[in-house]
């Protein structure tokens, strides 16, 4: 082939999706399948998410609002912040990516933590970006560490809070303290997606954190809390200016009319969305509870998954729990020997992983 790609290209390690079930399905001839690998919400949408789609798909045949009006005027009450602070994009990786081409240049740094969500650094590499990873510390971010690794070409800091795969967060005094520490050149971006799941009185208001620092930037997401995941929304929340910036890249009807009409009637139905986050958090602590009587590693959570150490080869367990139609995620992809992450389903799925895991191990 003649065309000349760019070289940083070659050194990215594409993002591997986890199985979806009809390939495990067909590949293994089974007729039974859960997934617990991609930490989506195991829930159905509320019925007046599912009613709006319904009405909204006589509408498809037209293009959707490019400035989700109606989305963002709900949300920004909800946030409590100006309409012009809030972005949109096709999953809240969009608004990652958006942020990259703002702000990243050849050969400028951008800093992560060792192992983190993959995108940040697929998407930095893409850009050209030089990645500047530092060591989680038990599991846990190294702010001070990372405040230590800053320099004049640093231009976005991604933070994970709380982080994928590890499941852990950051502290308000923690965050606190790094943003002092931190020059107002680099954006700090906090990846927010598993927001909604924290039940943790020292988690920190990025949001309100931007009255004092213009240099953050908050992303979160439908896909995770909202069971959206199959239609795509995210959004972030920063400086007017800064997302006035982000907007003027953004591509045109960018989010699709389906997903906005989903994403708003989410908004409007939280009591649905409170019952089954209770729901969820008492089966993360089933699933705890049962994998610790294992005699399992387990980290405590602040997401809707777990990250467990079955002390022995985590792509051998993996596979073995394939032939049993149960998919769940190898962190040895992200360097975590011996680890995997499940996602917490519901009860009839959760108690068809343990058997399955306990006949293994």
């Amino acid at each position: 082939m003649k065309l000349l790609l760019k070289q940083n290209i070659w050194r990215v390690k594409p993002y591997v999706p986890g199985k979806p079930i009809e390939e495990v399905k067909r590949e293994y001839g089974l007729s039974s399948v859960i997934k617990l690998a991609s930490n989506e919400n195991p829930f159905p949408p509320s019925p007046q998410v599912l009613a709006a789609l319904r009405t909204h798909a006589k509408e498809i045949n037209r293009y959707p609002d490019g400035d989700c009006f109606y989305l963002r005027q709900a949300l920004a009450r909800r946030l409590r912040v100006l309409p012009q602070q809030l972005i949109f994009g096709n999953g809240s990786d969009e608004i990652l990516v958006l942020a990259l081409r703002a702000l990243v240049s050849d050969g400028d740094e951008v800093m992560v933590a060792k192992p983190s969500f993959l995108v940040y650094g697929i998407a930095s590499q893409v850009m050209g970006a030089a990645l500047k990873e530092v060591l989680l510390k038990n599991l846990r971010y190294d702010l001070p560490a990372m405040a230590q690794a800053v320099t004049d070409k640093t231009k976005i800091i991604f933070i994970g809070n709380p982080d994928n795969p590890a499941g852990t967060y950051v502290t308000a005094q923690e965050v606190e303290e790094f943003l002092k520490a931190v020059p107002s050149h680099a954006l700090v971006v906090f990846d927010e997606a598993y927001y909604e799941f924290v039940q943790k009185n020292d988690y920190p208001d990025a949001i309100g954190l931007m009255r004092t620092y213009e240099n953050v930037l908050v992303t979160r997401t439908f896909s995770k809390f909202y069971g959206l995941a199959g239609l795509r929304v995210g959004f972030g929340i920063g400086h007017p200016k800064l997302i006035d910036g982000l907007n003027r890249i953004r591509e045109p009807f960018n989010i699709n009319s389906l997903a906005q009409a989903a994403a708003l009637a989410c908004l409007l139905d939280i009591a649905y969305y409170r019952r089954m986050a209770r729901k969820i958090a008492s089966q993360k602590i089933f699933l705890l509870t049962a994998l610790r009587k294992m005699g399992l590693d387990c980290k405590e959570s602040a997401t809707n998954f777990i990250l467990i150490d079955v002390k022995k080869n985590s792509s051998e367990v993996c596979e073995q729990l394939l032939h049993k139609g149960v998919i769940i995620r190898d962190m040895n992809f992200w360097g975590l020997e011996n680890f995997v992450r499940v996602t917490v389903g519901t009860n009839q799925e959760n108690r068809r992983f343990l058997a399955a895991l306990k006949g293994i191990l």
